[in-house]
């Protein structure tokens, strides 16, 4: 017998997990349904009961999926205990209870049971689950696990009869619908024949008496109807009109609305909501205060609140006349029953918190933080626990249908939602306020409707919101859109609940509302807008602005002044800083002048009254513990390389009164500001710095800083085309159109004069096309308009790369904070560009990889030399080191490697550190037009000229040209009298463009130069030529600070090139482009790199007693650093590994297993065991490789000497186990060794298929794989490429035409060629991995699809080997008249002889002197091109070999 059955409930459990005796937590039975059926299928008995609430409600959500309400449950309803009797009776007779789900309905007749003091039965009972059973029968992909989904019982049943059923949302429905599901699920035996506990003949006999699909049995199950009766209109009708207001219906009211519940930007991709843009409609409509209140966090507010002060409605009232627009700071957090509890998923209610004040600020903010350091559980969340603690000076409101009296209203009950009232009208009194909305949504009804007679009933206020999620009516697609992109969905998905939907808002209802439309809606509920004004009267007006707090700084005990702790000062501060810059001072100068101590003095003053010392104590303090933990220090970045303390207190490590470095470019005397000083670690270091200051100052007190990721022009059109389902390739070339740099709010404003000036020339005909296409119809323009609305909005957030936060007090007490999956510190809410003003002291802390690669060089030269350098001491006149520079050998020297400035160096020929400064100052977009006639004075091929006999002194070092901010500052200062607050100003002003601030400043230099008597005239030259020069004039105590490094690596290049280039690839090993390039380099200078070897490799690269770089076991895939560091250690503490069998014997194979063992073989690591790599992985007649068998045995030997007894003598025996003999097999060929290095490797070591062809390559190649990787710049171009085929794919479109993919590489790049059609025809034959082609073709736009794309469009492929007998060529001898002698002409014609083939030959004699030649054709002689003739004529004095067609 089968018992059918199916339940509907009061709602959901809100956690499933939870034992079916926590009774608060299941929800109630309101419908119980079943049908018995017997073995054959035949129908015995059906039961449809509704049943009678006892003590609880039927919530309004709920009452929507069933129809049963709770008047209708008092009405027609039976008690449940004769109900659960009857069931129980039922499933007694049953074998199997059966149901859609059937775990769920067990869950809920269990809980009514256990309620009732009734065993559960069914705990135990066989039960048949046709969800479960019917899983992989139905085949719906998507399931967790790569697993299917489980079918809805709509699912299954389109899936058996092919037909949907007419849901009636009541359980004898879905009884009905199940029983013919599960019956023919038997039938088809989905669910077997022992499953469903029948014999072989019980179901011979089912399969005859049901030969057709099951029917649906005709039952009466359609949903229930609205009860009828009069009595009930009449309950209706007075409730409805008893919880109104007593002034329903007036129309209209005297008191401003404002909006108290809007989502900004910052509710990342929820809202779309500008910041800027709410202060400005909120002034349009003349509303007299605005709410923020995100969606968990408050990363917005001190923006909002500048935005909202910093007005212009606000800027302009009268002095003491209140605010015209009041800003509220707010937020909607996510509250749950116990926020550190992480074993159940408790999203919780979403309740809305306004600040009254700062404290009520600071209350809100705890409770955000601790949402997220604490509550972060999929969601951040909070709890009640917490807000009672935090609930000082904030209000309150109910929220949304998602708040917690509204959603115990629609899913749980009346009396429940009553209950949450009463705690929060408790706990917050008079602060607490009931929430209306009105969207004209049927659930809003529903809900105000309760809200209203609570509000009544206890006597607290209500209010009229919206909530606000984007400011205009018409902007609630592109919020649609928005959410679509956060959820990955396609906006065509229709909005709804499971499998199939998505999820998005009802209407458009959803916006920054009117005064007068907010109004309307609440015409009949007139104190609803009243009461906005008390709330707003509460709140008062606040800014988050403050001074920085700094850290208090430990000083010792006899600087301590007791006047400082009375009013707060900082003179012992200033003391002990003095104290240190002279003590620094007399170790960086052998004489204290004059100079200096009044350099220092005015330093000390202008700190003084800046009020920071204790900011230069903090970093001279960890950077002193930086240095005492061996980490590299920078010398120096920016312009506190300016300070004179800071060079005294080793924060930085650069003179600034040697290279006329200016303090007051770091710190303006007449502005005061707090310093930022930047530091620079190296990048293994720079973690544990920040440990250090984590330590000394507390996890609490130390912090990251947010990031926030908007969308930016091309971001936003490619996301909103992904939403729209625009084609992939229509999406592309519209974000192509997007001009560099620009943003598109910006391009849709500019005029055509504007586009002109403020877009490259060769990109205003895309930027043109662009507007164009957002005026006309289809997907693409809804694309561009969409866009246009979305960039900007919040996408993700993430951690700023070196910013740290460092406080006197516990962060969270400060600001709001988060946490961030990519740091292990906590993350401040607000961003970089506020978190100072905001009170925070930031200081960067970065990585400098140049700095890892010094250091990391240094010890490869202890280690091998027994030389130990101190970078900081070397000669800055090493004449070794500035011919690296001189002849443009500078490649892996930081800021020095381009291409571009490697040719400017090769004709500058630095010979001054100063020259070096210049370059680094000069090279970039702007300046560098000046390169050359730098060059030119320096050399003296053009004049130095000063446009004024005064300026000399501050420009003779760049030979008159202007190079650096520093030398406006200083000349401002000479030539017209500025002082050095004034001339900072002066340089800030010019590079910002400020036009108010440089008219002001002009009249006031060009005064002080005619009391100077200098040529106006001229001063008006020199001042126009400092506006354009210093919008891009660089910083020169950074160029300073970065030349120095570079020259530190220059000068071990110089003198320890194996060295620097093994800690370059360290470096880089992680990135195949630059290890490349560093290999080439090393080929270049002479290194040798070698592949990896077990015993002279180290994780890193090294460099061997010869001088040769040993490839670091680090840079091979598979191979971690625990293997590696095993490896290291044996081989130190015993000794060189003598074989293979040596090796596996003595490291511990744990931690290099197989797969470390399998890498290292094949890269090479155990060539120097004179055993092939072949050897290695050849299998034996099992089928095990030769490796594995040797691991077993080293395992053996270990195992052995492990528990092997020491003998009488003290001695350990000799193992008896025997070593696998290695199998005879021939070695890998040259391209498959070579292959398989790359693999775990990524560059060829061993060598490179294109080395036997340097002679094609060298006659009949023009360009490389990497300049493809700009097709403008080659476009219209013959390129002609040597590569090997790397990997080659034969595909299939769509409509059946194949084409394919190849990968060819040369030694610079790698490059994916696509050939179609013809191309594919011609060319198919020589897509074979491992072969070396010669491909010819040419750069041009696509002939289909997107025809503005350029494409490189092959018209030629052969094999490389055959290039050069493919035709008859020349072979052109050019040979120097004067190195012509007897000796020269008999090896010549020795080597002609000895090469006969089929190629012409020619002779051409070159008079160098005079610029003469002459060719001579050899008639007799015809030669044979092969590799060894050409090198052999190569090495003949005074000959050179071209190959020509």
């Amino acid at each position: 017998m089968y018992l059918i059955f199916d339940t509907e409930t009061t709602g959901l459990p809100q956690n499933w997990k939870a034992p079916l005796t926590d009774f608060n937590n299941w929800p109630r039975m309101v419908q119980l349904a079943w049908q018995m059926h017997d073995s054959q299928g035949k129908l015995i008995d059906v039961k449809n009961f509704i049943i009678k609430p006892e003590g609880y409600d039927i919530p309004y959500n709920a009452e929507k999926i069933h129809g049963i309400s709770t008047d209708r449950a008092n009405k027609q309803g039976v008690d449940l205990k004769f109900v659960l009797h009857e069931f129980i009776k039922d499933v007694e007779s049953s074998k199997f209870v059966v149901g859609h789900n059937v775990e769920f309905d067990n869950s809920i007749v269990g809980c009514e049971l256990l309620r009732k003091n009734l065993v559960n039965l069914l705990a135990d009972f066989p039960c048949l689950d046709t969800m479960k059973e019917s899983t992989n029968y139905c085949e719906i992909p998507g399931g967790r696990g790569g697993n299917f989904k489980w079918p809805s019982l709509t699912d299954l049943h389109e899936k058996l009869f092919g037909e949907a059923f007419a849901e009636a949302h009541n359980a004898s429905a879905d009884v009905e619908a199940t029983t013919r599901c599960f019956l023919e699920l038997v039938r088809l035996q989905v669910i077997s024949t022992k499953k469903s506990g029948l014999s072989e003949s019980e179901f011979e006999k089912y399969k005859e008496l049901n030969p057709k699909s099951f029917q649906l049995l005709g039952l009466d199950t359609q949903p229930y109807q609205d009860l009828k009766n009069d009595e009930q209109n009449d309950v209706t009708d007075e409730i409805e009109e008893d919880s109104l207001s007593p002034n329903s219906f007036v129309e209209s009211t005297d008191s401003p609305f404002s909006h108290l519940h809007l989502h900004s930007q910052y509710s990342v991709l929820q809202a779309s909501t500008n910041i800027n843009l709410l202060a400005d409609k909120a002034v349009e409509m003349k509303m007299p205060a605005v709410a923020i209140t995100d969606m968990h966090n408050m990363f917005g507010v001190f923006k909002f609140i500048n935005a909202v002060l910093g007005h212009k409605i606000n800027k302009e009232r009268d002095e003491g006349e209140d605010l015209k627009l009041k800003p509220i700071i707010g937020c909607e957090l996510s509250v749950c029953k116990n926020h550190t509890d992480k074993s159940v998923k408790d999203f919780g209610f979403q309740q809305v918190f306004l600040c009254k004040n700062k404290k009520g600020y600071h209350n809100l903010s705890k409770l955000s933080s601790h949402a997220f350091v604490d509550g972060f559980y999929y969601i951040p969340r909070i709890d009640k626990e917490l807000i009672l603690k935090y609930k000082e000076d904030l209000i309150v409101l109910s929220g949304s249908n998602y708040g917690e009296i509204p959603n115990l209203i629609l899913n749980v009950g009346e009396s429940q939602a009553e209950e949450a009232f009463v705690w929060w009208h408790k706990n917050f009194g008079d602060d607490f306020y009931v929430e209306l909305m009105r969207h004209h949504l049927d659930e809003e009804k529903h809900v105000n409707r309760i809200l209203l007679k609570f509000a009544r009933k206890y006597g607290v206020k209500v209010i009229a919101t919206n909530n606000v999620f984007y400011l205009n009516k018409e902007d609630a697609n592109a919020h649609d859109v928005l959410l679509c992109v956060k959820d990955g969905e396609l906006q065509s998905t229709p909005i709804g609940k499971g499998r199939g939907y998505r999820h998005g808002f009802p209407n458009d209802e959803f916006y920054f509302k009117s005064q007068d439309e907010m109004k309307e809606l609440f015409s009949d509920i007139p104190e609803s807008i009243d009461n906005i004004s008390e709330i707003v009267d509460k709140i008062e007006s606040f800014t988050l602005k403050r001074d920085v707090l700094l850290p208090a700084f430990d000083i010792p005990d006899k600087f301590v002044n007791p006047e400082d702790e009375k009013d707060g000062g900082k003179r012992g501060e200033n003391a002990y800083l003095k104290h240190l810059t002279y003590e620094g001072a007399k170790q960086r100068y052998e004489e204290l002048t004059k100079e200096i101590t009044d350099r220092i003095d005015f330093e000390l003053k202008t700190i003084e009254s800046s009020g920071y010392p204790g900011y230069f104590l903090i970093v001279q303090d960890f950077i002193y513990q930086a240095r005492k933990m061996k980490v590299s220090v920078g010398p120096g970045r920016g312009s506190a390389a300016g300070s004179v303390v800071a060079y005294c207190t080793k924060i930085t490590n650069v003179d600034p009164i040697k290279y006329e470095l200016l303090f007051e470019r770091f710190l303006n005397p007449e502005r005061v500001s707090l310093p930022d000083i930047d530091i620079d670690f190296d990048d293994e270091g720079r973690g544990r710095v920040i440990d250090w200051v984590v330590h000394k100052y507390g996890f609490d007190q130390v912090s990251q800083i947010i990031t926030y990721g908007t969308m930016a022009a091309k971001s936003s059109i490619r996301d909103t085309a992904r939403v729209l389902d625009l084609p992939l390739d229509e999406a592309g070339k519209i974000a192509n159109l997007v001009p560099d740099l620009t943003s598109l709010k910006k391009l849709f404003n500019y005029n055509d004069k504007q586009l002109i000036k403020k877009i490259n020339s060769d990109q205003i005909v895309n930027a043109k096309q662009l507007i164009e296409l957002s005026d006309k119809k289809g997907l693409s323009a809804d694309t561009v308009r969409m866009a246009r609305k979305l960039e900007g909005s919040v996408r993700n957030v993430g951690t700023h790369a070196c910013g740290v936060i460092i406080t006197p007090e516990p962060l969270v007490g400060l600001i709001p904070m988060t946490t961030s999956k990519d740091a292990d510190l906590l993350v401040t809410q607000f961003d970089n560009s506020v978190v100072e003003i905001a009170g925070l002291l930031k200081m960067d802390f970065l990585g400098l990889t140049n700095l890892s690669i010094i250091k990391d060089c240094i010890k490869i030269i202890k280690e091998i030399h027994g030389v130990e350098i101190d970078i900081d001491t070397i000669p800055l006149d090493d004449q070794k080191t500035y011919g690296v520079f001189q002849r443009g050998e500078t490649v892996g020297i930081f800021q020095f490697s381009s291409d571009g400035m490697r040719k400017h160096l090769k004709v500058l020929k630095p010979d001054t550190f100063e020259d070096l400064i210049a370059m680094n100052a000069l090279y970039r977009p702007g300046p560098m037009g000046y390169i050359p006639e730098y060059i030119d004075r320096k050399h003296g091929k053009s004049k130095v000229v000063y446009e004024l006999p005064e300026m000399e002194e501050y420009l003779k070092d760049t030979y008159g040209i202007t190079v650096y901010q520093e030398q406006v500052m200083l000349l401002s200062q000479k030539l017209g009298g500025f002082t050095k607050g004034e001339a900072d100003v002066l340089r800030k002003g010019m590079g910002k463009k400020d036009k108010p601030l440089i008219a002001k400043l002009k009249p006031k230099f060009f005064e002080g130069c005619e009391k100077n008597n200098l040529d106006l005239e001229i001063v008006e030259k020199v001042w126009s030529d400092w506006e354009k020069f210093t919008e891009y004039a660089f910083n020169k105590s950074h160029s300073t600070c970065y030349s120095l490094i570079a020259y530190q690596t220059a000068y071990l290049k110089a003198h320890y090139p194996a060295e620097l280039m093994a800690a370059l690839l360290t470096s880089n090993m992680n990135n195949i482009k630059k290890v490349t390039i560093d290999m080439e380099e090393c080929k270049r200078i002479g290194v040798r790199v070698l592949g990896p070897d077990v015993n002279e490799s180290f994780y890193k690269f090294a460099v061997n007693k010869k001088g040769e770089i040993r490839f670091g076991l680090g840079a091979v895939k598979g191979v971690g650093e625990a293997a590696v560091r095993s490896i290291v250690t044996e081989r130190k503490e015993n000794g060189p590994y003598a074989s293979l069998e040596d090796f596996v014997s003595r490291v511990d194979l744990r931690s290099a297993n197989k797969r470390t063992l399998d890498s290292i073989a094949v890269a090479g690591g155990f060539d120097s065991f004179n055993i092939y790599r072949s050897q290695i992985f050849a299998k034996d007649e099992h089928g095990t490789i030769y490796l594995e068998k040797m691991m077993k045995f080293g395992s053996k030997v270990q195992s052995e000497k492990d528990s092997t007894q020491i003998d009488m003598f003290g001695e350990i025996g000799e193992s008896n186990i025997q070593s696998p003999t290695p199998p005879e097999v021939e070695p890998w060929g040259t391209m498959e060794l070579l292959s398989k290095e790359k693999e775990v490797v990524g560059v060829y070591i061993s060598g490179h298929p294109l080395d036997d062809y340097q002679l094609e390559i060298e006659n009949f190649c023009n360009s490389n794989f990497s300049e493809l990787e700009s097709l403008e710049a080659v476009k219209g171009k013959s390129l002609k490429f040597a590569g090997v085929v790397t990997k080659v794919e034969h595909r299939e479109s769509r409509n059946g035409k194949k084409f394919g993919t190849v990968y060819v590489e040369d030694y610079h790049d790698s490059y994916r060629l696509m050939l179609f059609g013809s191309d594919y025809t011609d060319f198919k034959n020589f897509l074979q991995e491992g072969w070396i082609l010669h491909i010819r073709g040419m750069v041009q736009n696509r002939q289909w699809g997107d025809t503005d794309q350029l494409e490189f469009k092959i018209s030629k492929i052969e094999l490389l080997s055959e290039v050069i007998d493919s035709e008859s060529r020349n072979m052109i001898l050019e040979v120097s008249v004067d190195e012509i002698d007897n000796k020269m002409i008999n090896t010549l014609v020795e080597n002609i002889q000895k090469s006969k083939g089929e190629h012409t030959l020619i002779v051409r004699l070159i008079d160098y002197k005079n610029s003469y030649s002459v060719d001579l054709l050899s008639r007799k002689n015809k030669v044979s091109l092969d590799k060894n003739t050409v090198e052999e004529l190569k090495k003949i004095n005074g000959v050179e070999v071209l190959i020509k067609s």
